[in-house]
């Protein structure tokens, strides 16, 4: 199979988009991501996937540590910024407010949802490596509407009674 033939069906897998954090020993990091499964709830473990060559993995992998924040339809500006190269970590977290979780990583104000994490384990697949993460401290915002990716572009989604009244 061609590379891009997968990479167009895939684009067609609509997925949550969240802003992953951490902070630790290897210091702050932060990306978009768009790779976050649960695995399970006992105990409560997710996977998120990051590009080995992406200049956050070591960060993660040191730190031990991460936060998923689940954007809410509001955090779609936040959601670009967080995925530019070319900014630094410092003018990323301008941008929203944020606090600093139970497990020191920073946890986003207003998200649709946070989950923070203990890396469990981590798999090497192809480009990617595949973080385990094990949840320590979870909690639900009161977003209305979710941000998510589908055919590479950003949508909103929301509660039927709240995409009624659209």
């Amino acid at each position: 199979m061609e590379r891009q033939q997968f990479r167009d069906a895939m684009a067609r897998l609509g997925s949550a988009v969240t802003i992953v954090t951490s902070d630790g020993e290897a210091g702050i990091a932060e990306t978009t991501v768009s790779a976050v499964c649960s695995v399970t709830d006992q105990p409560p473990t997710l996977l998120v996937c990051l590009n080995r060559s992406s200049r956050n993995n070591t960060a993660f992998r040191r730190n031990g540590r991460l936060c998923i924040n689940i954007l809410s339809a509001a955090h779609e500006d936040l959601a670009r910024t967080f995925s530019n190269g070319g900014l630094s970590a410092e003018e990323r977290f301008a941008q929203g407010r944020w606090r600093s979780g139970e497990s020191g990583s920073p946890v986003l104000a207003g998200a649709a949802g946070s989950l923070e994490c203990n890396i469990a384990d981590i798999s090497e697949v192809g480009t990617h490596s595949v973080f385990f993460c094990r949840v320590t401290a979870a909690s639900a915002g009161e977003a209305e509407e979710g941000l998510i990716y589908f055919d590479r572009a950003f949508h909103r989604v929301g509660h039927p009674a709240s995409v009624a009244s659209l």
